[in-house]
């Protein structure tokens, strides 16, 4: 697959040197001479050029990657580079990160964003999945088709504590993806028994959390 990077500051790095060793073709585009540091991910290429510009766009040659991953500090950036991706190269898959909570709004289809990242929402959401157990707690969202990825911790109180995946009623379109136990993560077969103190993470349309919520940990 080949991947795009907008941004080569520490995050943009951080995400090419995972895709570079997952055996993925990188490409690193960035305005700042001083954000070129090749040596810091040889295996990737570079590019020094403006990624909201439509002639460095065409030199990094988009029209023949998978993916763009807008990951620069400045929200407006990232929105023109997601457009202009889509719109002028039809990349089959783009994503935004979201700097600014307030600017959440913008990330989406409108602005060619399939897939948006918000920092300060995913480091909130990790911090209410580490000390909460039987509330649901959004993960990520997923703009394209208007569903989220949740996690819930069972608690010892829920009544399918105990009982297999197939027997849990799951509201329409809601999908159990894998279930964390122990430090390790366990498919969700229709025979696997669900228990007290798994986290169970799962693809959902917003109108369906609360149902999820209430059938797995019942407040009342």
């Amino acid at each position: 697959m080949r991947v795009v990077i907008a941004g080569a500051g520490a995050v943009g790095r951080s995400i090419a040197q995972e895709l570079v060793g997952n055996g993925h073709h990188v490409l690193l585009i960035d305005k700042a001479p001083s954000a070129i540091r090749s040596d810091l991910v040889p295996e990737a290429q570079w590019l020094l050029a403006d990624s909201c510009e439509l002639s460095s766009l065409e030199e990094a040659q988009l029209e023949s990657c998978d993916v763009v991953i807008s990951a620069t500090g400045d929200d407006k950036v990232n929105l023109v580079t997601s457009l202009l991706a889509k719109t002028e190269f039809a990349v089959p898959r783009t994503v935004g990160r979201v700097n600014h909570p307030s600017n959440e709004w913008l990330f989406g289809e409108s602005w060619g964003v399939d897939v948006s990242v918000s920092t300060p929402r995913l480091m909130s959401a990790l911090v209410e999945e580490a000390v909460t157990v039987g509330d649901l707690v959004r993960l990520f969202t997923f703009r394209q088709s208007n569903t989220n990825l949740v996690e819930l911790t069972m608690p010892e109180g829920s009544p399918f504590v105990g009982r297999r995946v197939s027997d849990v009623p799951w509201p329409a379109d809601a999908v159990l993806v894998a279930i964390l136990r122990d430090n390790t993560i366990q498919t969700p077969e229709p025979d696997r028994s669900l228990e007290a103190g798994d986290e169970l993470l799962i693809v959902t349309p917003e109108q369906a959390e609360s149902d999820i919520a209430q059938l797995l940990s019942p407040k009342n």
